[in-house]
C-alpha cells in the first residue's frame, strides 16, 4: 500500500492544487482571474463525461500500469500546457488544454481508489487501506492550496502550476512499482470494441440498478452540492465574523478535521457497518455546520469547522468501501469513476448555485448546506430499504 499512498497523493495534490493556482495565475497575468475560472470550469466538466470511458478503458485493458501512467502523464502534461499557455495563448487553446486534463480526471480520483480492493486483503484489512486511501484526499486537500500558496508567494503562480505539474509525473513514475493484475478481456478487436461498448453501460446500470451503490451515489451527491459552495461560503461567513481573510483558515480546519477523521477509522477501526457510518457521519456534519452557522465569533466558527471535517471524515472511508463490495464483477472501475464523477459535477452545481446566492446572510447559506447534510442523511436509510416485492405486495392486498 506504501507505494499506492505515494501515487495517489502526489496525484491528489495536484488535483487540489490546480484550483488554487489556475485563478493565481490568470491574476498574476491579465489583471482578472475570469479566465482563470473559465479554465477551471473547463477542467471539473469533463469528469462526468469521461466517467464511464475512463471505467470501461481501466476494466479492460492488459497492462493496467502503463494505462494509468498514461493517464497521469497526460494529466501531468495538461497542467503544464495550462501554466504556460494561461494568458499568453488564445482563451481557446487554454480551455482545451484544461479539459484534456479533465478528461484525465477520473482517474486521480475514483480510478486509483477501484485499486485498492485489488491491493488490501479482505476483512478489516481492506477497511483501513480504504481510510487511508480517504486520508490521502484530505492530506492532498490540506497540502494543495498551501503548496499552491507558498511558491506563488515566494516565486509566481507559473513556477507553483509547473511544480504542481512534477507531481502526477512523479506518481505516473512510481506506478511501476503498483502490483496490478491485467483483467484478461477480450484481444481481438472487434471483440474489444464490443466490449467497450458494453462497459460504458455496464457501470451505468451497476451504480442505477444496486441498491447500497444508487443509495450511496444519491446521498453523497446531495452533500456534495452544499460542499462545492463551502469554500464560498466560508469566506463569506469569516467577513460576517470579523476576519476578511479567513476563509482560507476555515477551509483548511475542514480539511484537518477531515483528514484526522480517515486517519482515526485506519488507525482504531469501526465496529460499525459502512452504511451506518456514512448515514451518521452525513448527519453529524450537518448537525455541526449548522452550530457553525450561529457561532457568533470566528474563533467558536473555526473549532465547528474542525468538527465537522472531522465527522466528515469517515464518510469517504464508507463510500469507497460500499463502491468496492457492491460493485458487480467487473465493474469496479467504473463504478468508482463515475461515483467520483458524479460528486464532482454536483460540487460544481453547487459552487455555481452558492455563487448566485452570495448576497444572502453567510449564516443562511452555511444552513443550507448543513440542511443538505442531514436531509442526505434521512433519505440514505429510505434509499437502502428494499422495494417491496410484487407477490408480497400482491398478497397484502388480497388480505385486506
Amino acid at each position: 500500500m506504501r507505494a499506492y499512498l505515494a501515487v495517489a497523493f502526489l496525484a491528489r495534490l495536484a488535483e487540489e492544487g490546480v484550483a488554487v493556482t489556475v485563478v493565481l495565475l490568470a491574476a498574476e497575468r491579465t489583471g482578472s482571474p475570469a479566465s482563470g475560472a473559465f479554465a477551471l470550469t473547463a477542467w471539473m466538466a469533463p469528469h462526468v463525461l469521461a466517467a464511464p470511458l475512463t471505467g470501461g478503458l481501466a476494466a479492460r485493458v492488459r497492462r493496467p500500469r502503463a494505462f494509468y501512467s498514461a493517464a497521469l502523464c497526460g494529466y501531468a502534461a495538461s497542467l503544464a500546457a495550462v501554466a504556460v499557455l494561461l494568458g499568453r495563448a488564445p482563451v481557446a487553446l487554454v480551455l482545451v488544454a484544461a479539459a484534456a486534463g479533465g478528461a484525465c480526471g477520473p482517474v486521480v480520483s475514483g480510478g486509483l481508489s477501484s485499486l485498492v480492493a485489488g491491493l488490501a486483503p479482505e476483512g478489516p484489512g481492506r477497511t483501513r487501506a480504504y481510510a487511508l486511501d480517504a486520508a490521502s484526499y484530505n492530506a492532498a486537500s490540506v497540502a494543495g492550496p498551501a503548496v499552491a500558496g507558498v511558491l506563488t508567494g515566494a516565486v509566481s503562480a507559473g513556477a507553483a502550476s509547473l511544480v504542481l505539474a512534477c507531481a502526477p509525473a512523479v506518481a505516473a513514475a512510481l506506478t511501476a512499482a503498483l502490483p496490478l493484475v491485467a483483467a484478461g478481456r477480450a484481444t481481438d478487436p472487434p471483440e474489444r470494441a464490443a466490449g467497450l461498448r458494453a462497459d460504458l453501460t455496464s457501470g451505468l446500470a451497476a451504480v442505477w440498478r444496486t441498491r447500497e451503490l444508487r443509495a450511496i451515489t444519491m446521498v453523497t451527491c446531495l452533500a456534495f452540492v452544499g460542499v462545492g459552495g463551502l469554500t464560498t461560503t466560508a469566506a463569506l461567513l469569516a467577513r460576517a465574523r470579523g476576519h476578511e481573510e479567513g476563509g482560507g483558515v476555515l477551509m483548511t480546519a475542514f480539511a484537518v478535521g477531515a483528514l484526522a477523521g480517515s486517519l482515526a477509522v485506519a488507525r482504531r477501526g469501526t465496529r460499525l457497518s459502512a452504511e451506518r457510518t456514512a448515514g451518521l457521519s452525513l448527519l453529524a456534519t450537518g448537525a455541526v455546520l449548522a452550530a457553525a452557522a450561529i457561532a457568533p465569533s470566528f474563533a467558536l466558527v473555526t473549532v465547528a469547522f474542525v468538527t465537522a471535517g472531522l465527522m466528515d471524515g469517515p464518510l469517504l472511508t464508507a463510500t469507497l468501501r460500499l463502491r468496492a463490495d457492491h460493485a458487480p464483477p467487473g465493474t469496479r472501475p467504473q463504478v468508482f469513476t463515475i461515483g467520483a464523477g458524479l460528486k464532482i459535477t454536483a460540487a460544481a452545481a453547487g459552487a455555481a448555485l452558492t455563487g448566485a446566492a452570495a448576497g444572502l446572510p453567510a449564516a443562511a447559506l452555511l444552513l443550507a448546506i448543513a440542511a443538505l447534510h442531514v436531509a442526505a442523511a434521512l433519505l440514505y436509510p429510505v434509499l437502502l430499504r428494499p422495494a417491496a416485492s410484487p407477490r408480497v405486495t400482491a398478497a397484502s392486498h388480497s388480505v385486506q
